[in-house]
């Protein structure tokens, strides 16, 4: 979004503003909107029409996010490299750790949804959007993209072997799950893939006009997560359970949020990669969290990777805010340095 220097200054404010804070605009339009119309009995046939309706479009406009991000993709630069190691097995200590608190402390009732809650944040694979938030921020595109393919792997691992450990009703061979969790990784992010590395090497004018339109990815993502934040408040509204208990669940995933982000970031920074690792550990699929939480543990955890959507959203508003008043101040240097020498 390019601010005109020739607006007033309260246009050039609020315009910089919501550049700077576009996920939380998003998260707060989609909060009141349903609200809006869970609260309107004259809208309550247009809440059951757009329902299903945004069910469909829903994973469309990730298929679209995916496809324009995977377009500045350089195909050749993306392979393992160290941090991918590191972040990924830290992932794989932190869901031990609490599968084995579950297991030796034989948690049962409101403790076991908690701990449920925390493990579904912790087991799901880094979000495919976290490559457009990390090219936002100026990291390495495709060191990203390739840890996402990687922690899908991982994750489609990790989901079969521990929640039978963790709910004997859970029901789940192996191979079954495991094929299911890689037809849904085709699905969101080697098809579009797929789609841009065709778009880049045959249509190339029409690769040209969508690397063209600055930032495409980013707002398409802020207009899907104001869909994702109506869906999320809308479970929590009608979480069969206490105001403790989701206040508790939460709490718990802000915790967490900032932990993974921590431990990323930490790690990154021994590979000069602390925006990509911190982002790589931190910023979670959310969807198929919830998905996984709802079908084979207590559905009542899937509250926490919910509110963890609304928590990795905040810490990334956070990080873009930083970056682009740091870009401004240093856009001000150089303009200063410039009228000094003329």
């Amino acid at each position: 979004m390019h601010i005109n220097e020739e607006l007033p200054v309260l246009e050039r404010g609020i315009i910089r503003m919501l550049k700077d804070w576009t996920l939380p605009v998003a998260m707060v339009i989609g909060t009141i909107l349903y609200f809006l119309f869970a609260c309107t009995p004259a809208l309550e046939g247009a809440a059951d029409f757009f329902g299903p309706v945004i069910d469909e479009i829903f994973p469309l406009f990730m298929f679209l996010i995916l496809f324009v991000t995977f377009c500045k993709v350089d195909f050749h630069r993306l392979r393992p490299v160290g941090w991918h190691w590191w972040v990924g097995l830290f992932q794989v200590l932190f869901v031990a750790i609490i599968v084995g608190g579950i297991l030796t402390f034989h948690m049962t009732g409101n403790r076991l949804i908690l701990l449920e809650s925390v493990l579904t944040c912790i087991i799901g694979p880094c979000a495919a959007a976290a490559a457009v938030v990390t090219s936002k921020l100026g990291g390495d595109l495709e060191e990203m993209t390739s840890y996402t393919f990687m922690s899908n792997f991982l994750t489609a691992i990790l989901v079969p072997v521990c929640f039978p450990l963790i709910d004997s009703s859970a029901g789940m061979d192996f191979w079954q799950a495991f094929w299911l969790i890689l037809y849904k990784v085709c699905l969101v992010l080697v098809v579009p893939m797929l789609l841009a590395y065709l778009v880049k090497h045959y249509m190339k004018a029409l690769h040209r006009w969508i690397i063209s339109v600055k930032d495409l990815s980013y707002y398409l993502w802020a207009l899907s997560l104001a869909i994702v934040t109506g869906t999320t408040v809308k479970n929590i509204v009608h979480a069969d359970t206490t105001t403790a208990m989701l206040v508790v669940i939460a709490g718990m995933g802000l915790v967490l949020c900032f932990v993974q982000f921590a431990v990323g970031r930490y790690l990154g920074h021994f590979f000069n990669r602390t925006q990509e690792a911190g982002q790589a550990l931190g910023q979670k699929n959310t969807n198929f969290a919830i998905w996984i939480a709802y079908t084979y543990l207590n559905p009542l955890s899937s509250v926490g990777p919910g509110c963890y959507i609304l928590w990795q959203n905040v810490v990334n508003s956070i990080e873009i805010w930083q970056y682009n008043r740091v870009n401004r101040k240093e856009k001000t240097k150089e303009s200063e340095i410039i009228k000094k020498e003329i």
